[in-house]
């Protein structure tokens, strides 16, 4: 596969590009993103869905412009796949060649089961994993389903349900009675489905998420994997649905989805009312990373490799230099929580994110030495993107931002509190970072010592005189009853 591809979604609301780079065989991060909203599907629908000529121009004009930027980042193959507004269309095919004729662009028109699919492998790889959840992607002229099963894709549906669709069909006479029954007829396909989680795909989706995050004073800035609860989605959809545009605005929704908007909120009031779920969570990846991993894991049944993160693989790719020493510390880390985790009452679950905290501590090196600690902490927040929930990500950033330092403080915790474990387990695994750096002072070639613990002390065992590491432990913030001895 080519180091640098740029995947390119024709839909009918707007048409997007992505462009990724690869540091190893599974690992990737995105290098450029561009957006217009062209809106092919303009009048189309009102026109027997044929495509309209100014809405084709400006779409070819945004191609166009798509490809000129895509050769500016020397990308080496170029993916481009059109949704619900071409494959719609009678006269798709006139729109289709005039691009291959004067852009050399291929377009693939997917169909709606397609669609689906690229959306939901998306999710099931690049989200945290979910049992039983149910994948929606409101899109301009169709809406895609299907369930998730941890790593798992089936079920997948397509139906004629968007929000340019029913703008045009349904919202732009103001007849919203129409609207909702046409809306619950379609979702009749939905009949018997059970499930314990909806995961939100597209703009919809992303906007009254990014609002309620805004509302909540949420403290993470990262849209992909928020989760909200299903009471209170309910009830801020229901306050879009009422809204005029002023207080559209002060609803945190931007002004250039107020025509699109109610639409779309109208078919999640419609489906929350038809399915009951406790969680929502929000996926800022869908058909594009799915076209994108489709070719990047062809030969791997569309998934990575067991206990294999993409996100964690790109920041050791990019950013650790030494990767010896940071195994090391992944190793000894998880030593000392195994002996110590009882009787520090810890959950085995933090085990993993401690270990990954672990292996990422030397990253922010990478970028200044002296201040690694933050570095690594910011590239921790905004590029452990993949495969995370929000409270993972932040513990994980924290333990390497408190890590060789003082325990972390009231301000971090109280900023956090929604996302972070209570202060003794944060303590506790905040010091048995800290605790393996300062052990590992003197960079042996192999771990030098062994350990033996009992009743509160951690006893350090070796030939060698670990000076470095005793005077490294003794600048340490203590935790209550625990003591180390060499």
């Amino acid at each position: 596969m080519a180091k640098r591809v740029a995947v390119i979604d024709i839909g009918s609301n707007s048409v997007r590009m992505v462009i990724y780079e690869k540091t190893s065989r599974f690992a990737f991060h995105l290098l450029h993103e561009a957006k217009s909203k062209v809106r092919i599907s303009e009048d189309a629908y009102k026109n027997n869905a044929n495509l309209q000529a100014i809405p084709m121009q400006r779409t070819f004009d945004a191609l166009s412009d798509f490809l000129t930027v895509a050769a500016s980042f020397e990308s080496r193959k170029i993916l481009c796949v059109a949704t619900s507004a071409l494959r719609d269309a009678p006269n798709r095919n006139d729109f289709v060649k005039r691009v291959r004729d004067n852009l050399k662009l291929n377009i693939k028109i997917i169909d709606g089961a397609k669609e689906a699919y690229y959306g939901s492998i998306a999710c099931a790889n690049l989200l945290h994993e979910q049992e039983n959840a149910l994948s929606i992607d409101i899109g301009g002229g169709s809406t895609e389903f299907s369930i998730i099963n941890k790593k798992n894709v089936k079920n997948t549906l397509s139906i004629n349900l968007g929000t340019v669709r029913l703008k045009e069909l349904f919202f732009d006479n103001n007849n919203t009675k129409e609207a909702v029954k046409y809306i619950d007829s379609k979702l009749e396909a939905l009949n018997g489905i059970n499930v314990s989680t909806i995961i939100g795909i597209g703009g919809t989706f992303r906007a009254i998420s990014s609002a309620i995050m805004i509302r909540q004073k949420y403290p993470l800035d990262k849209l992909h994997g928020f989760e909200c609860s299903s009471s209170y989605f309910t009830k801020y959809i229901a306050a879009v649905l009422k809204a005029d545009e002023s207080k559209l605005l002060k609803l945190g929704i931007k002004n250039d989805r107020f025509d699109v908007i109610k639409p779309g909120a109208l078919i999640l009031d419609r489906l929350l009312r038809k399915i009951n779920v406790q969680n929502l969570i929000a996926s800022g990846v869908g058909v594009r990373e799915g076209v994108y991993l489709s070719d990047l894991l062809r030969n791997s049944k569309d998934k990575f490799p067991t206990n294999y993160n993409t996100s964690v693989r790109f920041l050791l790719d990019s950013h650790a230099k030494d990767s010896s020493f940071s195994n090391q510390l992944n190793l000894l880390s998880k030593k000392i929580f195994d002996i110590t985790y009882e009787y520090l009452n810890l959950d085995l679950t933090y085990r993993r994110e401690l270990a990954i905290a672990a292996k990422l501590y030397p990253i922010g090196s990478d970028i200044h030495f002296y201040s690694q600690n933050k570095h690594g902490y910011y590239l921790i927040q905004s590029a452990l993107e993949y495969g995370f929930t929000h409270k993972q990500i932040l513990l994980i950033a924290t333990l390497v931002r408190y890590a060789r330092k003082k325990l972390p403080s009231n301000a971090h915790m109280d900023n956090y509190a929604v996302l972070l474990p209570d202060v003794k387990t944060l303590e506790a695994l905040s010091y048995i970072l800290s605790l393996s750096i300062a052990l590992l002072s003197h960079r042996p070639r192999n771990i030098d010592f062994e350990l033996e613990f009992e009743n509160g002390t951690l006893k350090i065992k070796s030939q060698s005189t670990l000076f470095l590491s005793k005077e490294a432990v003794l600048k340490l913030d203590c935790i209550k009853n625990f003591v180390v001895e060499f």
